[in-house]
């Protein structure tokens, strides 16, 4: 039973799907207990990398130059998911920023999920840590790229066939895909006077800032402002930005 669904595993710059960005896909299709079929990506987030996301996943920002944008990629990532549920390690993260990079495209999508997560907490014992890493190792499973988006697919699908093997039969239940739910509206992109305003207090205050401004929602660029005007302060010029 429940075997078939999309493992799913991202890398991301963060853990705020409002505020960061998707930089790795990684996808395993199991149709009836079978490794069907592939999906993975890198994606570009169009801004620089912090240095603990390189020490964490090893992801550096040339490797992400040439990569396309999630807008390019997000389209062929829900066709491959598509009428399949979710599996994943905290599978709400997943989906959180699948989501919204899905809705900022103008495409609907909807999923049921089945956690990796609530299941080790389930079936582990209470004192054993419960990460994607800590699980593998408690079970003995092999995840050689811990961290890199498929090879953490694979870990999550391994880690549910091992889970439902130890499983009593009278429990199979909590094996049953959830509907998963994930609210988001789609972001406005920022306006021409927004984008100047920033680049104005940039070069006013000699900022060095390493995201590309012009792919900036208007929420993100009114973040960066008003960060700016509260650290700096405003451009002491006269002109008129209102």
């Amino acid at each position: 039973m429940f075997d078939s669904y999309v493992s799913v595993d991202l890398e991301t710059t963060g853990l705020d799907p409002k505020q960061d960005k998707i930089i790795e896909i990684g996808a395993i299709k199991v149709e009836d207990g079978q490794v069907t079929d592939q999906f993975h990506t890198m994606v570009n987030p169009r801004r620089a990398l912090e240095e603990r996301i390189l020490e964490i996943t090893g992801i550096n920002d040339s490797m992400l130059t040439d990569a396309p944008g999630i807008e390019d990629v997000i389209e062929g990532m829900l066709a491959f998911c598509r009428g399949l549920p979710l599996l994943g390690h905290h599978v709400i993260f997943d989906y959180s920023f699948l989501k919204r990079a899905a809705v900022n495209q103008g495409l609907k999508f909807e999923s049921q999920g089945i956690d990796t997560l609530a299941l080790c907490r389930k079936f582990m014992p209470e004192e054993e840590k419960k990460n994607l890493t800590a699980a593998c190792r408690y079970f003995e499973i092999e995840n050689e790229n811990a961290h890199r988006a498929l090879s953490d697919a694979w870990a999550a699908h391994k880690l549910f066939q091992e889970l439902k093997k130890r499983c009593p039969e009278g429990e199979l239940e909590v094996f049953e895909p959830k509907t998963l739910v994930y609210k988001v509206k789609k972001e406005q992109p920022a306006t021409k006077r927004q984008k100047e305003l920033l680049r104005d207090l940039i070069k006013y205050h000699k900022i060095c800032v390493t995201v590309q401004i012009e792919y900036m929602s208007r929420n993100e660029v009114s973040r960066m402002t008003d960060k700016i005007i509260s650290q700096y302060g405003r451009i002491k010029e006269v002109k008129d930005y209102v």
